[in-house]
């Protein structure tokens, strides 16, 4: 079996982290061997708190060295990583990739460098984010940041269209080949912007911003698992970014209609397969 080893948060109720993550990508046909950085009761986002705890660093070798065991390593065709819960996850990681790519040079490394946002409530542990910029994300060939962390890792501050993706450029240059800027505010228009850069040349993904009372959470992960999954499939960087924005979009509007807080990945699981709406990039 050849599959994707995700290596990110995990909630027994809801949809964040490898809760939103692994479902997509098993629903596009792939296997996914999920390893959990922290297993919280839900996302950090309600009120009420949350319960559960983060994985030690030596818990996430552990996992790995078992399926090194089991000679799963050179099966893997990608490795995704996500919402950490302590930074010497980061080393663990690190230490993970190359090992894989040892065994499978081929093997895609995803980078999602969650950094947190405190007025959204996505907390993250002290010294995540630097381990992050010094260690993970150089290392990915492919890198999933949304607005704030792709400043934080090109120094390069996002206020126009322009700018992001001179940010991108920067990125590159620092080692990821492919650059997937997600949930950029305000850069063209009113609607939802996402911006790639892919070898020379860059995209524009644009999809209806719905509004919510409350922003649901793990859509990122979303994105990053199904824009992978679109690679792993066998599209090209374009057609994964145009499947993902329109397979994404038909979740949101699902959830939207069913006035939930939570995404609706199960009710929305077709939209991962056969996206309702077929919004297209432009080439910039």
């Amino acid at each position: 079996m050849k599959g994707v080893l995700s290596i990110q948060s995990h909630v027994t109720y809801g949809h964040a982290g490898n809760s939103a993550a692994v479902f997509p990508v098993q629903r596009m046909g792939l296997e996914v061997w999920p390893i959990h950085t922290v297993h919280f009761s839900n996302h950090t986002q309600y009120h009420q708190g949350w319960t559960g705890k983060a994985a030690s660093a030596d818990a996430i070798g552990e996992v790995f060295e078992g399926l090194e065991k089991i000679g799963v390593t050179s099966h893997i065709q990608a490795i995704t990583t996500g919402y950490l819960g302590d930074a010497s996850h980061c080393d663990v990681i690190a230490r993970i990739v190359k090992s894989v790519k040892a065994a499978n040079p081929d093997c895609l490394y995803l980078c999602d460098p969650v950094m947190g946002s405190p007025e959204k409530g996505c907390i993250v542990s002290d010294g995540i984010a630097e381990s992050l910029v010094g260690t993970l994300m150089p290392m990915a060939d492919i890198l999933v940041p949304n607005q704030f962390e792709l400043t934080q890792f090109t120094g390069q501050a996002i206020h126009s269209l322009e700018d992001a993706i001179v940010a991108c450029r920067k990125a590159q240059a620092l080692g990821p080949k492919l650059v997937l800027a997600k949930h950029l505010h305000g850069v063209e228009g009113d609607d939802f912007s996402m911006v790639m850069a892919a070898g020379e040349t860059c995209y524009l993904a644009q999809r209806p911003h719905l509004k919510f009372e409350r922003e649901p959470v793990g859509v990122g992960d979303m994105i990053s698992a199904t824009f992978l999954a679109g690679i792993l499939t066998g599209s090209s960087a374009p057609e994964a970014l145009e499947h993902c924005n329109n397979a994404v979009y038909g979740v949101l509007e699902e959830t939207s209609a069913s006035g939930e807080w939570e995404l609706q990945l199960i009710a929305a699981q077709k939209q991962f397969e056969t996206p309702s709406h077929q919004f297209k990039i432009a080439l910039l």
